[in-house]
C-alpha cells in the first residue's frame, strides 16, 4: 500500500518505477517526487498510525474498556489545545506548534490521572473523567478559534483537523525517534497489561507492579498520542478503530499491540490513499475520511 500510495497523485509513478527510484534509479523528477515530496508523507502515515493503534490498544487495556481511547478521553483534544494557543496567541512556527501539541497532551493525560486517582486509577473512572476533559478541551479550542484572525483560523483549522499533506523529513525523524524508543517499551509489558486486564487482585497475584505499570504504559500512549499529533494533527478514530479490528482479526485475547499497530498503520495510510484518489491530492485532510470511516 505504501508503494502505490507513493505513485499516487498529480505526477503518478508506476508500482515498478517507484521501487526502482527507491532503490535509487528513475530520472531526477522521478526522484524529487518520489524521494522529497511522497515518501516523508507516506512514513509519518505509516508511523502515526502505529503509533495511534498501539496507544489506544494500551488505553483500552489499562481502562478494559473500549471507550478507552486516547480521542475519546481528552488526549487529542488537549494536544489540539497546546498547539491552538500556540497558533492563535503566539502565531508560532511548526516546530513551536509541535512542541505545544507534545506539551498540551502530556499536561491533558497528567491531569486525568490526577483527577481519576481514587487509591487507584480504574477503568470507569478513568474514562468519566476523560470524557468530561474532552468536553472542556473542546470548549477551549472552539473560544481559540474565535479570537484567531482569518489566516490563524484557516491554519489552526487544518491542523485541527487532521492532515498528511505537506509532510518532510523534519516530521519524520523526531516521530520516528519517539516511537524507536516506546513502541519497544509496551511491546515488553504485553504480558503485564493481559495480567492487568484480569484485574488488579488477579495482576498482584502474579507479581505485577499494578500501578506503575499502569502509570508507565498510560505515560507511554499519552506520548505517542502527543507525538503522532505533532507530526500530523489529531487525526480522529484511529486509535478507538485499530484495537478492536486488529482483536477481532487475530481472535487472540489480550492487548494485541502489535497488531493493533499495524492495523493502525494500514488504516491511516489506506485512508489517505483513498482521499486521494476519491477527491485529488490535498483537497480532503485524511482526518476528515478517518471521522467517516469510524
Amino acid at each position: 500500500m505504501g508503494v502505490v500510495l507513493i505513485g499516487t497523485g498529480d505526477y503518478p509513478v508506476p508500482p515498478m518505477e517507484v521501487l526502482r527510484t527507491l532503490s535509487g534509479g528513475g530520472t531526477a523528477a522521478q526522484d524529487f517526487v518520489v524521494n522529497e515530496l511522497r515518501l516523508p508523507r507516506v512514513l509519518v502515515g505509516l508511523l502515526v498510525g502505529a503509533a495511534l493503534g498501539l496507544a489506544g490498544a494500551i488505553f483500552q487495556s489499562v481502562s478494559r474498556n473500549p471507550l478507552g481511547s486516547p480521542d475519546v478521553i481528552g488526549f487529542g483534544q488537549g494536544s489540539a489545545a497546546g498547539a491552538l494557543t500556540v497558533i492563535v496567541l503566539f502565531q508560532g512556527s511548526e516546530t513551536a506548534v509541535a512542541a505545544g501539541a507534545v506539551g498540551g497532551g502530556v499536561l491533558t493525560g497528567l491531569a486525568v490521572y490526577a483527577l481519576a486517582w481514587r487509591r487507584g486509577v480504574h477503568g470507569y473512572r478513568l474514562v468519566l473523567v476523560g470524557i468530561g476533559m474532552s468536553a472542556m478541551l473542546s470548549a477551549v479550542n472552539g473560544y481559540l478559534l474565535t479570537k484567531a484572525d482569518i489566516l490563524d483560523a484557516a491554519r489552526a483549522l487544518l491542523w485541527v483537523t487532521g492532515s498528511l499533506s505537506g509532510r518532510e523529513w523534519d516530521q519524520v525523524w523526531p516521530l520516528a525517534c519517539v516511537c524507536a524508543v516506546l513502541m519497544p517499551l509496551a511491546l515488553g509489558h504485553g504480558r503485564a497489561l493481559r495480567m492487568l486486564e484480569m484485574g488488579d487482585d488477579s495482576a498482584y497475584a502474579l507479581g505485577v507492579r499494578v500501578e506503575r505499570t499502569r502509570l508507565l504504559m498510560m505515560l507511554t500512549a499519552v506520548l505517542l498520542t502527543a507525538a503522532a499529533a505533532a507530526a500530523a494533527g489529531p487525526i480522529a478514530f484511529v486509535a478507538l478503530v485499530a484495537p478492536q479490528v486488529a482483536r477481532r482479526l487475530t481472535r487472540a485475547p489480550g492487548p494485541n499491540l502489535l497488531p493493533s499497530a499495524w492495523t493502525g498503520a494500514l488504516l491511516l495510510v489506506t485512508s489517505d490513499w483513498v482521499s486521494q484518489r476519491a477527491f485529488g491530492a490535498d483537497q480532503l485532510p485524511v482526518g476528515v475520511l478517518t471521522g467517516v470511516l469510524g
